[in-house]
């Protein structure tokens, strides 16, 4: 069988389907190196891009837990935004 591996920083990944929203979620904290960090420690011998999209879709609260993104104070800032 051939193995045929891409290599990429995490600023270069394109997420899709589910893993898009946990992933803009990140971007938009500011954590992306923390991502990064957090993923050097789980796979030190790296992670497929199949693997990450679907711990950024399924594990995504984890993920974001680990990360010290809360999601309650986005949907508190858009009821916020929903009043006015």
């Amino acid at each position: 069988m051939l193995e045929i591996k891409k290599v990429f920083t995490i600023n270069q990944y394109e997420p899709w389907s589910g893993a898009v929203d946990t992933y803009e979620k990140i971007c938009d904290a500011g954590k992306l190196d923390e991502l990064e960090f957090l993923l050097e420690d789980l796979y030190p011998d790296g992670i497929e891009e199949t693997q990450l999209n679907d711990l950024l879709w399924f594990d995504d609260e984890w993920v974001l837990e680990c990360l010290g993104i809360n999601e309650d104070e986005d949907e508190d800032e858009d009821e916020d935004e929903d009043e006015f």
